[in-house]
C-alpha cells in the first residue's frame, strides 16, 4: 500500500499494477511477468522493499531462486519509467502512487515501522533549485528523506 502525501491517501496494489500496466500499454513498453511481480510485491508491502527480499518472495513463489540480475533488471525498468522509487538511505524500493505525472517528491520515513510517505511539494523544489543556482550549482538530482516517527508510532508509543 502507497501513501501519498494528501492526508490519508493511500493508493492499493490493484491500482498501482493497472495504472502501470495502461502507461505501459499507451508507451509501448513491456510490462513483462517479471516486472509485474517485482512491482506487485513492492506495491503489496507497506514499507520499503529490499532487492534482496523481493529475491527470497519470488524465488519461494516459484520453488527456485531468482538470480539478482533478473531482479535487478525489472527494477531498473520499474525506476526509469517511474513506477517506483528508490529510498536510497533504506537501499529499499517503493511505489510511485502516482506515476503516469512527471513530479520531484520528497520522503518521509519512519524509522520505528519504516512506513514511508511521499510528498510532492512544489514549493520545496523550487526554493532548493533556486537556492542552488544563486549558489552557481547546477542540480543534476534531487533526494530528500526525512527520517523520525510518523503518527501512528507515536500515537501507540512505538
Amino acid at each position: 500500500m502507497t501513501q501519498c502525501g494528501e492526508q490519508g491517501h493511500r493508493h492499493g496494489p490493484e491500482e498501482i499494477l493497472l495504472s502501470a500496466e495502461q502507461a505501459c500499454k499507451r508507451s509501448g513498453l513491456r510490462l513483462t511477468d517479471i516486472r509485474r511481480q517485482v512491482l506487485s510485491l513492492i506495491a503489496q508491502d507497506s514499507r520499503p522493499i529490499k532487492a534482496y527480499d523481493l529475491m527470497a518472495q519470488l524465488g519461494g513463489e516459484r520453488g527456485k531462486p531468482t538470480a539478482p540480475p533478473t531482479i535487478y533488471r525489472a527494477l531498473e525498468f520499474l525506476l526509469e519509467h517511474g513506477f517506483i522509487h528508490r529510498i536510497e538511505s533504506l537501499n529499499a524500493y517503493v511505489t510511485c502512487p502516482h506515476p503516469t505525472t512527471s513530479h520531484r517528491t520528497q520522503f518521509l520515513i519512519c524509522d520505528r515501522c519504516q512506513s514511508t510517505i511521499e510528498l510532492e511539494d512544489v514549493e520545496l523544489s523550487r526554493r532548493l533549485g533556486e537556492s542552488a543556482r544563486e549558489q552557481g550549482f547546477k542540480p543534476m538530482r534531487e533526494l530528500i528523506e526525512v527520517h523520525g516517527i510518523c503518527r501512528e508510532c507515536q500515537r501507540h508509543g512505538r
